[in-house]
């Protein structure tokens, strides 16, 4: 079966981080987790990550998943290298088993690559297979050396090679596939004789060939797939790849993207075709957006589903439901577990938690709605407050089709406004409202003449 190792220990020094190099974020998903999905490719059995001092991190995200995470630890009495690192999985290997290397810091690698790789090792016959990529200036990789047939000799880590070696331009990625039998023959043979004492997992191919296996490379046209990542600046380079790769798959799926570079959609987004998203857009999530959508501005949708035809304009949506023909904002914000009917109307301003808002519903500007239930036909003037909390409970109200709340009117829950209720403006509701009533709260108004005058005199006594 396939098993794959993945070297997660290197503590990326040059990260300037106090947390794990592999667990750094690329479009907000832990760049350890692109490598691990690409080896989904190769149908994995197992996976085993080699972990370090990040042990207990990575078993915190890992928890839900069937990974294996092996400690590397580091001091006199452990040997140092890739070597040793992948020598702590070889009790879950088996001979037969085809064993595919990776490195948890190279997160552009792609899965249909790496499935053309493990089928050239294995139509070829290969005892161990190198994945490499050419490069003009490879500072830093190990270089590639074959023989006059093209076969590989042996990889050369670059602080070993010779001036002539350092002209190479071909490079091992760091990724391999072995078959399970020779990689733990060979491993069993390593040495720590270089300029770092360390044990290069690399050595393991001079071994094999002296005992006469077959072992060769597979080059790729794409040397991005195998950018390592080793600091923040190499992070943002590598989060524009990926943001590049996701739009232009969304726009050659028919979604229209008015400036790329500017807009954020994490690969686990779905959009259908004729939406048009603008400028500055950020999508996370699950979010499934429809179809002849428009969205722009400073918008956030955040594991949400928007129907067919909507518009949202610099608004805040997270954990909710926008139904077909509405639109939204500027500046609204839908807060989790509110559900949006078809045609409803949140303007500028207007907060919604927690609600149900029905058909054709509409809540201009300046208004929060909270923990309601609100059917259809209705409007939400200006400043109206859903009072939901009374320093202790939540308690929801309801607003039955055809309701009207005037401007500044406060709904004190628990009540419920029956079909066409009409609540004035400026009243402060705390009891039920039946079908086609009015109700006014507030008192009455009292105009004093002359109070100015009084008071004037009044002041000018005082002074």
């Amino acid at each position: 079966m396939n098993i794959c190792i993945i070297l997660a220990a290197g503590e990326g020094t040059r990260m300037k981080s106090k947390n794990s190099k592999v667990l750094h974020k690329l479009m907000n998903k832990p760049m350890i987790n692109y490598v691990l999905e690409a080896s989904d490719s190769v149908n994995v059995k197992k996976k085993i990550v080699i972990a370090g001092k990040n042990k207990n991190d990575l078993e915190s995200l890992f928890k839900d998943e069937d990974i294996l995470i092996k400690e590397q630890k580091i001091g006199k009495e452990y040997p140092y290298g890739t070597g040793y690192a992948v020598s702590l999985a070889l009790a879950e290997i088996e001979d037969n088993d085809k064993v595919l290397i990776l490195t948890g810091d190279t997160p552009l690698i792609k899965g249909d690559t790496l499935e053309k790789f493990m089928d050239y090792h294995n139509k070829n016959g290969n005892t161990a297979t190198v994945l490499t990529a050419e490069i003009d200036d490879p500072t830093g990789y190990g270089r590639i050396i074959k023989d006059n047939n093209g076969n590989l000799i042996e990889i050369v880590e670059h602080k070993d090679c010779t001036e002539e070696q350092l002209l190479i331009k071909e490079f091992n990625s760091g990724f391999m596939a072995i078959n399970g039998d020779a990689l733990k023959n060979s491993i069993s043979k390593l040495d720590q004789n270089n300029n770092q004492g360390e044990m290069y997992l690399t050595d393991i191919f001079s071994i094999m060939r002296e005992e006469g296996n077959k072992i060769s490379t597979f080059l790729i046209d794409d040397v991005e797939e195998v950018y390592g990542i080793n600091s923040k600046l190499q992070l943002s380079i590598a989060q524009e790849v990926l943001r590049k790769r996701i739009n232009e798959a969304h726009m050659a799926n028919g979604v229209v993207m008015e400036n790329p570079a500017n807009i954020f959609v994490e690969d686990s987004v779905i959009i259908g075709k004729d939406t048009e998203i603008r400028s500055g857009v950020r999508l996370t999530g699950k979010t499934v957006i429809g179809e002849d959508c428009l969205i722009y501005g400073d918008t956030i949708i955040d594991n949400s589903i928007i129907e067919n035809e909507v518009i949202v304009k610099s608004s805040v949506i997270e954990n909710s439901f926008v139904g077909e023909g509405t639109d939204i904002g500027p500046f609204a914000h839908l807060r989790p577990n509110s559900k949006l009917d078809k045609k409803v109307h949140i303007g500028n301003f207007v907060e919604v938690k927690n609600a149900n808002i029905g058909e054709n519903t509409k809540a201009g500007h300046l208004a929060y709605i909270g923990d309601a239930d609100l059917g259809k036909n209705i409007n939400i003037g200006c400043g109206v407050i859903f009072v939901n909390y009374d320093g202790k409970f939540k308690h929801r109200s309801i607003v039955k089709d055809g309701g009207f709340i005037g401007s500044n009117a406060n709904i004190v829950a628990p009540v419920t406004i029956e079909e066409e209720g009409f609540i004035a403006a400026g009243a402060t509701i705390t009891k039920d409202v039946g079908k086609g009533e009015l109700s006014i709260e507030r008192s009455e108004q009292r105009n004093i003449p002359g109070w100015v005058e009084r008071k004037k005199e009044r002041d000018s006594r005082k002074n």
